[in-house]
């Protein structure tokens, strides 16, 4: 099955969905409205005081530019908790993550799946081709394996890694795959990344999936996150 990918935001585009992100955040998150305060009233307050000692007030410009750093830095680190804790637990939880990275992540959610939400999801990147298994542990474990045998096929000396989304004892957490991901080494070229799309595309469209066995939310809040990856 094919999916499309969600485009990436101009920095226009960007801007105004900040608005969007900063309220889905607030939404969920107590903290996050006093640390954003904190983060652009200290440097605010420090340009004005520098401004009236007569510094100049040139600093009062290199303030504003640092609360709104503080600003964004404040909203990346809270909007991501607060996206996680809203993802826990939802089937598709770890391609809608991957979904929201910044970079070039090719993602098919629900690659292969079953009536009872088990699925395996396929990256592709840089790194090379990922599978993330979600669902029942012992029933993904063979799904992987039947899809790393079909992939092995097409991929050629691409590497391929897999991961079972979950809290035990060498799974993924939810939390991790963003860190884990990007700590990943680059091992394929962009252009390679390009013909292994076009090759699993192919070998989609000839997979059968069960009916129904796609989550109908498989993605994050419209325009929630975009203004993230979009920096």
């Amino acid at each position: 099955m094919a999916n499309a990918q969600p485009e990436k935001p101009s920095f226009l585009q960007g801007l105004k969905q900040l608005p969007v992100a900063m309220k889905f955040t607030a939404q969920r998150d107590k903290l996050f409205v006093p640390l954003a305060l904190v983060a652009s009233l200290v440097p605010l307050a420090a340009g004005v005081v520098l401004g009236v000692l007569g510094f100049g007030w040139l600093w009062m410009i290199a303030a504003v530019m640092m609360a709104l750093l503080g600003i964004m830095i404040v909203l990346n680190l809270r909007a991501n908790k607060a996206m996680m804790a809203e993802y826990e637990g939802q089937p598709g939880a770890a391609a809608q993550v991957v979904q929201t990275m910044r970079g070039d992540w090719r993602v098919r959610p629900a690659f292969a799946s079953t009536t009872s939400m088990d699925m395996v999801h396929v990256v592709i990147g840089r790194p090379g081709l990922i599978l993330l298994g979600e669902g029942n542990p012992q029933k993904v474990r063979s799904m992987l394996g039947q899809e790393k045998r079909r992939l092995a096929k097409i991929i050629g000396s691409v590497d391929m890694r897999e991961y079972i989304v979950g809290s035990d004892e060498g799974q993924l957490p939810l939390k991790k795959i963003r860190t884990t991901f990007m700590k990943l080494p680059r091992t394929i070229t962009g252009k390679e990344v390009n013909a292994l799309e076009t090759r699993l595309t192919a070998l989609a469209a000839r997979t059968q999936l069960p009916k129904g066995a796609i989550p109908k939310n498989m993605r994050p809040p419209k325009g929630a996150f975009r203004a993230m990856r979009g920096r």
